[in-house]
């Protein structure tokens, strides 16, 4: 029986840049990173090193060419924050493309693009 998630798999044009923008604007920790040393390489990103569910960057093209058959699209997550509109001018201080703050039934929510153009959102849960 499944209780939990895990990890995400993303897979990014330019590992780097992605760690970087997760790391220096995001404010996320880089948990381990793998290198095979035969062109496969991933970063284990999360929000801290106790985290249970983080989010492992892997290179598309070369995941592309491995598995032709897997769906490379970006998913959609969705974040919780306890001080939206702190974490909406952090970002926007970080020059961090953010969309506006809307009400949904569930409550207040904002989309945000990481460096290549992902969309994500951030949910106020207190």
């Amino acid at each position: 029986m499944i209780n939990k998630v895990g990890q995400i798999m993303l897979y990014v044009n330019n590992q780097d840049e992605t760690v970087k923008f997760w790391t220096e604007k995001f404010g996320f920790i880089v948990v381990s990173e793998v290198d095979t040393g035969q062109g496969m390489r991933w970063i284990e990103i999360a929000p801290t090193k106790d985290a249970e569910t983080s989010i492992v960057l892997h290179n598309k093209e070369l995941i592309a060419k491995m598995s032709p058959e897997l769906n490379l699209g970006t998913p959609s997550l969705m974040f919780y924050s306890e001080n939206l509109d702190e974490l909406y001018k952090d970002f926007t201080d970080k020059n961090i493309k953010v969309g506006e703050i809307v009400n949904m039934p569930s409550g207040r929510v904002f989309n945000f693009a990481d460096n290549e153009e992902n969309y994500f959102a951030v949910m106020e849960k207190k």
